[in-house]
């Protein structure tokens, strides 16, 4: 099993649609059992593909000890695709982890899905707190989606910055440039200065998701923005090989 976060500072770059998208490229191209867990209060992702969170089991209460966090998991419509949604609890968890003596409560809790899944994808909110070490600590890769702007390596460098605060032996980092339009020069600037990051373009495919409540590969697997999460998909499977997952 591996953890991959999808985690930025500022919010609006396309953190969560690129969470679900990538999610479902996992559970359908590389046909891993795969979960995605929203820890952003929005609850976003599980929006997404088609989840809502039931009202009887608040988010924040998935890390009481008398929970399965296995209790709290929905499947989709799409086979192999799971989500463990988020609800508007989650805005006071930072509260509970700051409280927490352990620093690896997240990352435990993980673990207690490893029986049940392959790829659990965690769609982070944009904070830098407790909770966010906590999420780093359980990560073994994150992926940073950064605005394209002449400011996106610095960015990247705060959260560079964060990951190795969360430990010693701290997750590799991939950045991406997300909801890219060459048509305007300071993205144009922005590929020019990081031409080896991968990047998702801003196209209306990927603003459909929202409204369909789908992965845009269900309904427009040739777009650009399909072809881009697929490609995307596939640098993080690699990148995830060498360490045995």
């Amino acid at each position: 099993m591996a953890v991959i976060a999808i985690y930025s500072v500022k919010g609006g770059v396309g953190k969560t649609t690129l969470a679900a998208n990538l999610a479902w490229y996992s559970a359908s191209t590389s046909k891993r059992r795969t979960l995605v867990w929203d820890l952003d209060a929005a609850g976003g992702a599980g929006f997404l593909l088609g989840v809502d969170p039931d009202p009887a089991l608040p988010a924040e209460t998935l890390f009481s000890r008398q929970r399965s966090p296995h209790d709290f998991v929905q499947q989709t419509e799409h086979e192999k695709l799971s989500v463990l949604p988020a609800d508007e609890s989650l805005r006071s968890i930072d509260s509970y982890f700051s409280r927490v003596v352990r620093s690896d409560s997240l990352a435990r809790t993980a673990a207690k899905l490893k029986s049940g899944y392959e790829r659990v994808i965690i769609d982070c909110p944009p904070v830098l707190n407790s909770l966010s070490r906590q999420i780093m600590r359980a990560a073994d890769v994150v992926i940073v989606p950064l605005p394209p702007s002449p400011l996106s390596t610095r960015a990247f460098q705060l959260v560079a910055d964060e990951v190795k605060a969360s430990g010693q032996k701290h997750p590799p980092m991939l950045p991406v440039l997300s909801m890219l339009d060459m048509r305007r020069t300071l993205h144009r600037k922005a590929r020019e200065d990081a031409p080896d990051w991968p990047t998702i373009p801003f196209a209306s495919a990927a603003e459909q998701c929202a409204v369909r409540r789908e992965p845009v590969g269900t309904f427009a697997p040739r777009s650009p923005a399909a072809q881009s999460f697929a490609g995307l998909w596939g640098a993080i499977e690699r990148k995830l090989s060498p360490r045995g997952k």
